[in-house]
């Protein structure tokens, strides 16, 4: 199966009360880099769907009901960044504007599953650094949420799997903020600072790839090697040597959503030996096949 090359991101709630304004400090920022992917994710469902109507998508051959239910995540996209704003109060940050590179409506379908995932990662990944426990169930609840996007948009409407493994990848916020301003084009010079930093972009030379395929990287190279690709996959990291012609072998077996980063060790990765990335790659398979658990 084809891999295509994606970068992406992030937020959802229900029957969840709003904690009380007590929450500490890292939970605040927290919350305000949540609400700023939740910016991102609100902005580019509502700029898509009022591009594209419902004769757009059937054209483009999804069935009737698609952008219907596209429509109901988009309210929920909505709801979070209402129901964060509504937690931080004056504290909020405000919206930036974003740029997003779908041209139709199955780029725009495509997309819409890598942000989902990038948001699914970046819950995974930060709820650890949340100390409120009314701030971590409302996270909580947002995450599966988020998840039942991407499972429906990949099995639904893609045909695809649904999942891959049975862990959920977490991406740190330096990582998930990497993803994220490949769409920033600029921000109000008034909001609050967040404490992340977004590595320089990787991106792959070949258009789409399988898993066992050698491919070239682009990335900068100022800071010295050795390099190693890190595949993330489930709470699994698979590292592979980068050679001097930046080429890599893709690992075989990977399924579903993988992120992979630059870095200059073989056996950890920390925000101060990443070189580049992540990335976002997605290697599908129909939803009627089976496949071996992972």
């Amino acid at each position: 199966m084809k891999s295509l090359t994606v970068l992406s991101t992030l937020f959802a709630l229900g029957a969840v009360g709003v904690p009380t304004r007590r929450q500490s400090n890292i939970d605040n920022t927290m919350l305000n880099f949540a609400l700023t992917l939740e910016y991102l994710e609100n902005r580019f469902y509502a700029d898509g769907l009022s591009q594209f109507d419902d004769t757009a998508f059937t054209s483009a051959g999804f069935p009737d009901w698609v952008r219907g239910r596209i429509t109901q995540i988009a309210a929920h996209e909505a709801s979070h960044v209402s129901y964060l704003r509504s937690i931080l109060g004056s504290a909020a940050t405000a919206e930036c504007v974003y740029s997003f590179p779908y041209t139709d409506p199955s780029s725009f379908v495509a997309l819409a599953s890598a942000l989902e995932g990038i948001g699914v990662a970046a819950y995974t990944g930060s709820t650890q650094l949340l100390t409120e426990k009314s701030v971590i169930m409302a996270a909580s609840s947002i995450l599966a949420v988020e998840a039942r996007h991407q499972g429906w948009i990949e099995s639904a409407v893609e045909h695809g799997p649904g999942w891959n493994t049975g862990f959920e990848t977490p991406l740190d916020v330096d990582q998930v903020y990497t993803l994220a301003a490949s769409f920033i084009t600029s921000c109000p010079s008034s909001n609050p600072a967040l404490p992340v930093t977004a590595f320089p972009a990787l991106s792959i030379q070949q258009a789409s790839i399988s898993a066992g395929d050698t491919v070239t990287l682009q990335f900068n190279t100022s800071i010295a090697g050795p390099y190693f690709a890190a595949f993330f996959t489930g709470l699994s990291t698979i590292f592979v040597s980068i050679q001097h012609d930046n080429s890599v072998a893709v690992p075989s077996g990977l399924l579903g959503t993988v992120f992979m980063l630059v870095t200059t060790s073989s056996s950890s990765v920390t925000d101060g030996n990443t070189v580049a990335g992540p990335t976002v790659l997605n290697f599908p398979f129909l939803s009627s096949v089976v496949v071996p658990s992972t």
